[in-house]
């Protein structure tokens, strides 16, 4: 446990000025009620619990999936020591592609059968077969992401010499973001493209499964995987002081362009999609802008794309639209949801369905985080609520909930347990 003071360390930094605006009576009212919640201990303790099982993403997954392994790593470094961590990174990198890029996930060969799918194989770990979701452009962004936070976690900046193949990590990382800019970045915009899809999710409307780029696919620019970029330069060239020369302009650059083509000034939101050459997949007469994406929302404001008065507005309107939706959490995806029929994905189809607003705490409690560092303290509590009560309720972590609060996809969603503990952590830090 001694090993891993990264969580606290991180803390600690962020709290330093989160009280200054709060009433003295009033913040020791709070740190009362957060030492003695009763479902905080209840859910760090199931988190554990479900952590020492595996790192797969759930028991509906077989596959180790970047983008969730970012999400838990902080949870994972409690009960794992860290080359167990730390060779679940390198899987990745002996995984990369022969372009940079980066795949969503791993499972073991033995597990395939003679299942048909394309997966993907590399010479330099012949145990795995991987998989990509191509819709979706944040596999790389977790990645460096991930690894920043294991070296937070561990100290261990050894892992950034590891030689793969004739390639070291810490090149490999640069590779990798090499890739978003060579392959998935529109010079007009200046930001990084992917498929339309709802808010961060990777299923596309054109077809029924929709998880791989094809001719079907309406490329488009989106908050989520830009927002995702800017943290991941930022961690790239905290931990390799070197690339900053080469990725500062590019993080500046693309954080700005981010503010301009994507932030909805006059309704103080941000738009869903700038649609590119094919245009949107939608209706004409569909106004896509009418929808909220709590998501990127999130990931942007992790990325200081917004003031703390917008972050105010931004959490006043998941507030505001969660109770016209009727759902459990400011986890859900986004609002109102897509109608019926926009996705060929069976899903998606349904209103307030998967990714098409579902209530992903694997995304609310990462606002949580955000809504702490930012020194909302009392709102993150008020929110975090509905969060654990239904893990208590429901004895478990589920991968996403019904707009009815009902438990649905996934169990034992290690993602959801990750940002839960990391938020429970961060809270019980403020509270001492």
């Amino acid at each position: 446990m001694k090993r891993f003071c990264y969580l606290i360390g991180v803390i600690l930094m962020v709290f330093a000025g989160s009280c200054q605006n709060q009433p003295a009576h009033k913040s020791s009212e709070l740190k009362a009620r957060i030492r003695n919640d009763s479902y905080f201990p209840f859910v760090k303790a199931k988190a554990l619990e479900v952590m020492k099982a595996g790192f797969n993403a759930g028991d509906g997954y077989r596959e180790v999936w970047i983008r969730d392994y970012n999400t838990f790593i902080e949870l994972a470094a409690q009960v794992n020591d860290k080359s167990t961590l730390k060779e679940n990174l390198l899987v990745f990198f002996r995984m990369q592609g022969d372009d940079g890029n980066i795949l969503d996930g791993f499972t073991p060969k033995d597990k395939i059968g003679g299942e048909e799918y394309n997966f993907h194989y590399s010479k330099l770990e012949p145990r795995y077969a991987g998989h990509k979701n191509t819709v979706e452009t944040d596999q790389e962004s977790s990645l460096i992401q991930a690894v920043y936070k294991y070296i937070q976690l561990t100290g261990d900046k050894t892992i950034l010499d590891e030689n793969i193949g004739d390639r070291k990590v810490s090149n490999r990382l640069e590779w990798a973001a090499d890739f978003l800019m060579t392959h998935r970045f529109n010079q007009q915009y200046g930001l990084i493209i992917g498929a339309t899809t709802a808010d961060w999710g990777d299923v596309q409307p054109e077809h029924g499964w929709g998880v791989t780029l094809d001719a079907n696919t309406h490329p488009t620019i989106d908050i989520y995987d830009n927002a995702m970029f800017v943290i991941a330069l930022n961690n790239l060239m905290e931990i390799v002081p070197v690339t900053k020369v080469k990725w500062e302009n590019v993080r500046n650059s693309i954080a700005q362009n981010s503010r301009t083509y994507l932030w909805d000034v006059k309704n103080q939101k941000f738009i869903p999609h700038i649609y590119l050459e094919k245009g949107s997949p939608f209706p004409k007469d569909f106004d896509e802008n009418a929808i909220f994406y709590f998501g990127g929302t999130t990931i942007a404001i992790e990325a200081g794309l917004l003031s703390k008065a917008e972050i105010k507005t931004s959490l006043n309107e998941m507030i505001r639209r969660v109770k016209l939706a009727g759902a459990g959490s400011i986890g859900l995806t986004l609002y109102p949801p897509y109608p019926k029929g926009f996705f060929e994905n069976k899903i998606m189809n349904p209103e307030y369905s998967y990714q098409n607003g579902g209530d992903w705490t694997w995304f609310g409690g990462r606002m949580i985080q955000q809504l702490i560092k930012n020194g909302f303290v009392d709102e993150a509590y008020e929110q975090m609520i509905p969060m654990v009560k239904r893990v208590k309720d429901n004895s478990g972590f589920y991968e996403w909930y019904s707009v009815d609060n009902k438990p649905r996809g996934s169990g034992t969603f290690r993602g959801e347990a990750g940002v839960l503990y990391t938020a429970i952590s961060m809270f019980e830090a403020w509270a001492k």
